[in-house]
Parts: C-alpha cells; structure tokens; sequence
C-alpha cells in the first residue's frame, strides 16, 4: 500500500478519487479527522500528518475491498437521524424509511398506541417511531444479544423510548406478558433467499447473515410472522412487512390466507414494491394509511 505523497486534505482525497467515490473518501476523512463536512469545506489546505495518511489510506484500502463506509465511520443516516452501525447489525437503507412513515400515519389516528418492531437490528425502525411519536410504547425485538446492544445505544443517544427484548420474533413476547397485543407490528425480516447472487454484491458480505437472508427461499420468516402475528395484534391491528422487490405477491397471498383485510402493497421512492401489509380482521373504516 503506497501512502499519498500528499499532505494536505484536498490533496489526499483527490488521490484516490480512482480507487473509491470521491464521496466514500471525504466521508471516510471526515471521520478520520472528526470534523464535519463545514469544515472540510473550510480547511481543504489542512496539513496531515504521516500517520494521519496512513490510517487514511488503511481505510481507503478497506473501502476498496467492499467495505461499506457505514461500518467504516460507524455511522448511517435514517429519517434524518445518525444511528450507530456495526457489522452486528445490518446497515439502515433508505428504502426503510417507507415503513417508518407507513406505521406513522397509522399511529396519527390511535391514542397511547402499541408497537413491536419485529428484529429491530440497529433499532432504526423501533427508535425512530418512538422519537417521531413519543405517545406510542415501543418494544423491539432481535434474537441477536449484540445487535439489541447496538439499538440500546441508539435508543439511549437519540432520545428514543423503546423496551427491548431478546426474543426469537414473537416467542419471549408470549412467555413475557401472556401474549400481549400490539395497535401496529413492523418487520423487516431476512428476506433475501440462500442463493441470491445478491448476498455476494454491494458490501453485503461484511454485513450478518442473520439480517439477510433466512438460509432458504426467502419467505420462510415472513411466513411465521404472518402466522404469528394476529394473536399478538388487537382487532383492527395493523401488520407491516418489508420484502424483497418480487415478493410483493407471495407476502399478499400469505396475509390473504390468514384472518386479514385491507391488503396492500407499497411503492419506495424507487418505485419498487416494499412494504406489504394489512389489517387484522376486522378492520372496520380504518385504512393502514390514508
């Protein structure tokens, strides 16, 4: 690994502008550096010193390889908050935000709502909810010891109110409180089957298995919380799954085949089907989102 002859910012990010985006690097000096995007701008003439290169580029060397640069600096943007990442965890997509805003426009219409975030990861779903409707009580859960320490983290430093509980999806939750029931369940599951070539792309390989795929076709998840889910629902509960982009029927057929109304599918910001989700029968006037 050859160090940049370059000693100063502007010059050490323009380097490598071939072997990473030029955004992954001022991201990764950023961090390096810890300071922010301001004051990049201001200083780009900053001297460097020779270890602050070389730890620089052991980091672009990582990028290089696939990295993600959320493991990298530790960090990921969702709903406009900063959540802490490790590879514990799987790395906060935008194309999650969808169920953040989906559950959201459900809870405007309940008063004291309940809500389970099913596998909450780094708690980016559970801990948003809770900061963007502090009426709500939240609880998440993950069979993952080390990733739930991840959320408590998060939880704690952003200022969001969520119970958290080790729990294989809804099974400590019937042993915890008799079975208790919840205004809106959310989930992002594992959802990308054992042989997607996918699983080897895009950094996906130093993120868990755990949180991608379920080791089969990548419904088998999807199928026990659909299954699970209305004992731990009350009447007019609302069910919300993301998936991968070709599920959105097969998540339908499995909540038609269960006791739910109201059953529908919804676009990301891409245009691709995301969500899928319906209402425990009986539904009454109510819509999962108007």
């Amino acid at each position: 690994m050859n160090a940049p002859t370059a000693q100063t910012i502007r010059a050490a990010v323009e380097q490598v502008r071939r072997r990473v985006p030029r955004l992954d690097a001022r991201l990764l000096m950023q961090h390096l550096l810890g300071i922010s995007h301001a004051q990049f701008l201001a200083d780009p003439d900053r001297k460097l010193s020779g270890e602050e290169i070389e730890a620089f580029m052991t980091l672009v060397l990582r990028r290089e390889r696939g990295e993600p640069v959320a493991y990298l600096v530790g960090e990921k943007d969702f709903y406009s908050r900063p959540f802490k990442v490790t590879p514990d965890v799987l790395i906060p997509r935008p194309d999650t935000e969808l169920i953040v805003t989906l559950a959201l426009k459900r809870l405007k219409t309940l008063a004291w709502p309940r809500v389970l975030d099913l596998g909450t990861g780094s708690g980016a779903i559970a801990v948003t909810i809770a900061c963007e409707h502090p009426e709500a009580a939240v609880v998440a859960v993950d069979v993952s010891p080390a990733a739930l320490a991840v959320a408590r983290g998060n939880a704690e430093r952003l200022g969001g109110k969520v119970s958290f509980l080790e729990s294989d999806w809804f099974s400590s939750l019937a042993a915890n409180d008799g079975g208790e029931r919840f205004d809106v369940i959310v989930a992002n599951p594992p959802y990308v089957a054992a042989r997607d070539p996918h699983l080897s792309q895009d950094g996906l390989p130093f993120e868990p298995d755990l949180a991608l795929t379920d080791g089969a076709d990548g419904l088998s998840c999807i199928r026990r919380i659909v299954a699970d889910a209305p004992r731990h629902l009350v009447p007019g509960g609302v069910l919300l799954i993301e998936h991968g982009y070709d599920q959105a029927a097969a998540v339908r057929a499995l909540l038609a085949a269960g006791p739910f109304s109201d059953i529908s599918t919804w676009q990301d910001l891409s245009g691709v089907d995301r969500v899928s989700g319906a209402c425990l029968a009986p539904a009454g006037a109510a819509k999962i989102a108007e």
